[in-house]
Formats: C-alpha cells, structure tokens, sequence
C-alpha cells in the first residue's frame, strides 16, 4: 500500500510563488508515473503535471512556463514549483501515483484521474 502525504500549501497574493512537497512511503515501487492534480470548489479534479520514472514531463497548457515539476528520488519526493500564481489557480492540490514506469503523455492521457491508484489528502492553495 503506498501513501502519499502532501505539503507547502497556504495562501499568497497574485504573482507570487509556492512549492508544494508530495512525500511517498509504504510498499512503493521503484518506479511511478507521479501526477499532480488541483481541484477548485464546483470545477472537476484537473491534471496540472506529471513526472515519470524517466524524468519525463507533461503540464496542461494553463501553467506551462509557470509551474515546474520535479522529484528527488532518494527523499521519495516529487515537487510542484508554483511561481506568478494567479487567482485562477486557487484549489485543492492532489498528488497522485499510478503504477507504470512511464507516464502515458499520449492525448494527454496523464491527466485522467482513472489512471492513478494512490491519491494524497490535498493541501490547500489560495490566490488573491
């Protein structure tokens, strides 16, 4: 069973920056494709990106050249670099783990919910 634990979420004012920090632990695998997802109050939970045990990245286009991910294997975590955040990107953030080497980037296919097992609570992110 793999848990996932998120952080570094809170609120900050329009153009500012957060790092959100997703910890993984439990029977894990050597390799995820790692996704983060955002979900805002009334919208469906969205793929915001996804890093592969390749190191390969995929965003949705509201945040490309703003958001970064990243991870640090030997910790076991994966980031979400967040700078000239706007009020659109206010949510809950999720992180989230499927089981396979390589994230299906194909037709955006990262960014559907079905694909991942483990999701993590969610850390609240809100800009005003």
């Amino acid at each position: 069973h793999v848990q996932l634990v998120e952080s570094g979420g809170g609120s900050v004012q329009a153009g500012g920056s957060l790092r959100l920090s997703c910890v993984v632990t439990g029977q894990i695998r050597s390799s995820y494709c790692m996704g983060w997802f955002r979900q805002a109050p009334g919208k469906e939970r969205e793929g915001v990106a996804a890093i592969d045990s390749d190191g390969k990245t995929g965003y949705t286009d509201s945040v490309k050249g703003r958001f970064t991910i990243s991870k640090d294997g030997a910790k076991k975590t994966i980031y979400l670099q967040m700078t000239s955040l706007k009020p659109e990107d206010t949510a809950v953030y999720y992180c989230a783990a499927a089981p396979t080497h390589r994230c299906p980037f194909y037709d955006n296919n990262w960014s559907k919910t079905s694909i991942y097992n483990w999701w993590g609570q969610g850390t609240q992110v809100t800009v005003s």
